[in-house]
């Protein structure tokens, strides 16, 4: 996203009582060079909680030190696999990536700490991994083990249905898929009303309002911010239709229906 863009609609969630921000949607935001100004940005608009999620691939220390610096509150990695192994079965990347995925999480500690006793800033570390199938938190053990001094918390998450994105190949495979966006592992929400779409809004590069954090395919667009103002977006027509369709429990003829929540 420009900056200009961005910085234009954080000023608009933060007039409309938006204290917390994600500055990541499907993609890698490391991969964006400039990223710590779109932190520092957000922060001096009155964000009071800018948070990111990242494979740590290309969180390098440098990198880190910077989103530090700048102020983000809370940085969270994607630990979803508990070896070489399995990285290359599932990410079907090259396994070196992942001896530098651990690398960086493991440097970030120290880099958080140099940051605060510097500037005083503090940004929480985390880590979440995902449980395939029932006998994935065994094979996480000693992964998660060794990493838990170094992070702030470690938890698990369901096999989210990604919009039916996840299905019957990950079913195959014995993965146990969860219905719907309902939270951390131990404490699932009920699938329908889905709690995201009357409390988060989520935007692509472009300006899109998306009710979903799963759309991968712009189905979930409900406005248009690059020709709107957030909160008429976010009060639209198609926005309320789906709200009252979640509330009734019946997201028949919505983008919500191809949801293993609604099946």
């Amino acid at each position: 996203m420009p900056l200009e863009m961005f910085s234009r609609l954080v000023k608009e969630f933060v007039a409309a009582g938006v204290e917390e921000l994600g500055l990541f949607f499907l993609g890698e935001s490391f991969m964006k060079s400039d990223l710590p100004e779109y932190v520092r940005t957000a922060k001096e608009a009155g964000i009071k909680y800018a948070f990111l999620t990242t494979n740590g691939s290309l969180a390098k220390p440098s990198r880190m030190r910077q989103v530090f610096e700048a102020g983000l509150d809370s940085l969270k990695f994607s630990l979803n696999y508990a070896d070489k192994a399995q990285f290359s079965d599932i990410a079907r990347a090259n396994p070196l990536l992942f001896d530098i995925m651990l690398g960086n999480i493991r440097s970030a500690k120290d880099v958080r700490d140099e940051v605060f006793f510097r500037t005083g800033k503090m940004c929480r570390l985390y880590a979440s991994y995902i449980e395939y199938d029932g006998e994935q938190s065994d094979r996480m053990k000693v992964l998660v083990d060794s990493l838990r001094p170094l992070l702030d918390e470690v938890y698990a998450l369901p096999l989210y249905s990604q919009a039916e994105l996840v299905g019957e190949q990950e079913r195959d495979r014995g993965w146990n898929v969860t219905a719907g966006n309902r939270g951390r592992s131990g404490a699932l929400r009920d699938p329908l009303p889905c709690w995201s779409v009357f409390s988060e809004g989520h935007v692509t590069f472009d300006g899109k309002l998306s009710a979903c954090c799963f759309d991968h395919n712009d189905s979930f667009t409900m406005g248009d911010l690059a020709a709107e103002p957030f909160m008429d977006a976010w009060n639209s027509e198609k926005f309320q239709q789906l709200r009252a369709a979640h509330l009734a429990k019946d997201v028949r003829n919505t983008a919500c229906e191809q949801c293993v929540a609604y099946q």
